[in-house]
């Protein structure tokens, strides 16, 4: 996910037309061919997008999977992409790093192993890309970036490469820089040699994925880099490239776009920015409610203790292309099978790479229908209508084809009612020409494929609040294990074990290297959130113990805690701070304690495992650590819901136990 900036906004005249004369287009691959389709992806990660799904139940959670990578049931994704955890808030979580200190290392951390897994096991055939959004403390130079030593950085993430091979047997096939963030020419080198010399060669390099293409000129100028990169990745491009990138000869992507208006994106990308690959933020929503960008995903599942899940229309608009293409296709040349049509709309034509199949897709959309946050790709023109277009058959396809297969969607504006991938009647093919009458916001699809197919599962779970009381002793978890409903936001919490006894443990130790658009995790403090944005009335306790070397020197509890995300650092809340070496504690109405509510002695500490008790009901709050009750006030009124949340101040070692959630 990015933070937008000023772009120019790329506008499709689409003019008015009430006549019944048809426009003509001619297919024709006689001339030869554009560019190599390089597949359609989508992302889990920038970050935690993908937290919640790993909880569901197994039915339904096998569903979710297998609308988002089976193939010919749903998106039929050609591309994973997810992020390679650094530590570091990514948008709506932290993602844990394989190595959290460079004497560490542990390839079952985190959730992303297992979406690999899964999206492998539907789809052999898909491609794994991996993307560092930030990197932990100890890759970090004194600029905040991790090129203090670059080959150490480079070991990093070959390391987290042969990983994914050695424990799971899976193959990463693209690899990326730093999100969002600056790129640096001597470290590309050097992956490419790590990554060879590690029996990676065959794992391919896309640079720079950031906003813009600011990497074309250095590219142009530098042999060795040009050799290093394979394709050129951009972030959010509005189907536009400038013409030197596309003078490269270089596959270029849009390494990370909106699922708004999607369809639209697919075609528009390369049919006026020649991109060949397309991948969106975010492969499923399935994060708390109240995070950033709620319902960014091709479809969502953010309520796994019911099983409910949302197939949104991103899956169905992704199926126009997916489910008839396949990575290695040709696209036609522009004007032979590629174009903007005359009255609104565009088309693109592909064919296999033996010409038995060929796919014609068409939108004519004019409205976003996202309910997405993000900015307008496009400047919509809202008076197309009717329009017959003739497309006209030459070359090898020229009379060797009878029919197509038609697949319809048609959003639903002004009270239109929708419609997603729905199969039509085959469209006839009379002497090479094919006829079609076409509307404002429709997408169609018309194939010589034959395995298209609308995936459908039946009684899906209806959806329901957060169930509590809750309560969690993390004996039911693996060591390194993250706790499924703790949403860690700063920091990196999983769980350990001393003693024959499981916790929750918090690992960040030192200041990550953040994502360039978020400096959440500059604040030197770990938040991790749990519950439901909406609780107003509740009672919470945790169970709290610093042991050992690096801990950190106070743990809180809080509830009616507000922010997330890249904001989180402007959370607000009620806050108990828990100081057990200075036997004090703070209580106070933010996550950064500059807003003191009140402040006092704790006398019962056991420098063991101390327990914390926060109760909120209307406006009166009680505290308490091992059952002596530290402050019974009135609540600022203007904090009236929000999460039950845990952390540490500063970073450092913590532990959490026997935490309970009950509804007051």
């Amino acid at each position: 996910m990015k933070t937008f900036m000023t772009f120019a906004i790329l506008t499709l005249l689409v003019y008015e037309t009430t006549s019944d004369q048809a426009s003509s287009y001619i297919i024709d691959n006689s001339v030869g061919y554009g560019r190599t389709f390089n597949g359609i992806g989508a992302i889990s990660g920038g970050g935690a997008t993908s937290k919640l799904l790993v909880n569901y139940p197994e039915q339904q959670r096998s569903e979710i999977l297998d609308y988002l990578f089976k193939p010919n049931f749903g998106a039929s994704l050609h591309i994973f992409k997810v992020e390679i955890g650094g530590d570091i808030q990514s948008t709506d979580g932290t993602e844990a790093s394989h190595m959290h200190y460079g004497w560490d290392e542990d390839y079952t951390r985190g959730y992303e192993w297992w979406m690999l897994q899964e999206a492998k096991k539907r789809n052999p055939n898909i491609k794994l890309y991996g993307l560092p959004w930030g990197f932990p403390g100890w890759l970090r130079d004194a600029e905040d970036t991790p090129w203090k030593n670059i080959p150490t950085t480079a070991d990093y993430i070959v390391k987290w490469i042969n990983g994914a091979k050695v424990h799971y047997n899976l193959t990463i096939d693209y690899i990326g820089i730093w999100n969002e963030s600056p790129y640096n020419v001597t470290y590309i080198k050097t992956l490419r040699k790590a990554l060879d010399m590690g029996g990676f060669s065959n794992t391919l390099i896309i640079a720079p994925d950031q906003n813009g293409w600011p990497i074309v000129e250095d590219i142009t100028k530098d042999k060795e880099l040009f050799d290093a990169v394979y394709a050129i990745g951009s972030h959010y491009p509005r189907s536009s490239s400038p013409e030197l990138a596309q003078k490269t000869g270089k596959p270029l992507w849009a390494s990370e776009d909106s699922t708004g208006n999607l369809a639209k994106t697919l075609n528009q990308n390369y049919v006026t920015g020649l991109m060949t690959s397309t991948i969106f933020w975010n492969v499923v929503t399935s994060y708390y409610y109240g995070l950033p960008d709620y319902n960014a995903g091709l479809m969502s599942a953010g309520v796994p203790w019911t099983g409910h899940y949302e197939v949104r229309p991103p899956i169905w608009m992704t199926a126009h292309t997916t489910q008839f293409t396949e990575i290695g296709w040709k696209y036609f040349k522009h004007g032979y099978g590629v174009g903007n049509f005359t009255n609104g709309g565009s088309y693109v034509v592909l064919t296999s790479p033996d010409e038995q199949q060929l796919t014609i897709i068409i939108e004519t959309l004019s409205q976003d229908p996202s309910e997405c946050t993000r900015p307008a790709r496009f400047q919509y023109l809202k008076n197309l209508k009717e329009q017959i277009v003739n497309f006209q058959l030459k070359g090898k396809f020229a009379g060797s084809i009878e029919s197509l297969n038609a697949w319809y969607s048609r959003p639903g504006y002004s009270k239109v009612p929708p419609v997603y991938f729905k199969k039509m009647d085959p469209v006839m093919v009379q002497n090479g020409s094919i006829s079609l009458t076409i509307k404002q916001n429709e997408v169609w699809t018309l194939t010589t494929v034959t395995t298209g197919n609308k995936g459908s599962y039946p009684n899906i779970p209806d959806s329901g609040p957060f169930p509590i009381p809750y309560a969690e002793d993390f004996e039911g978890y693996s060591v390194g294990e993250e706790p499924y409903y703790f949403a860690q936001q700063i920091g990196s919490f999983e769980v350990g074990e001393s003693d024959g006894n499981k916790f929750m443990k918090q690992m960040v130790i030192d200041e990550p290297v953040h994502w360039y658009w978020c400096h959440v995790d500059n604040g030197n403090t770990s938040l991790n959130v749990f519950g439901d944005y909406q609780w107003q009335d509740v009672s919470a306790a945790v169970a709290v113990q610093l042991q050992g070397q690096n801990t950190s020197d106070a743990v809180f509890l809080a509830v009616r805690a507000t922010s997330g995300g890249c904001v989180a650092l402007n959370e607000t809340g009620l806050f108990m701070f828990f100081y057990p070496k200075e036997q004090r504690f703070v209580l106070t109405v933010d996550l950064l304690q500059h807003n003191v509510l009140m402040s006092g002695k704790v006398n019962k500490v056991t420098n063991n495992w101390d327990v914390l008790t926060l109760q909120v009901k209307g406006s009166r709050l009680t505290g308490a650590v091992n059952t002596e009750e530290l402050f019974d006030i009135k609540t600022p009124v203007e904090i009236s819901n929000g999460w039950v949340a845990v952390g540490t101040y500063p970073y450092g070692i913590a532990w959490f136990d026997d935490f309970q959630v009950s509804q007051l």
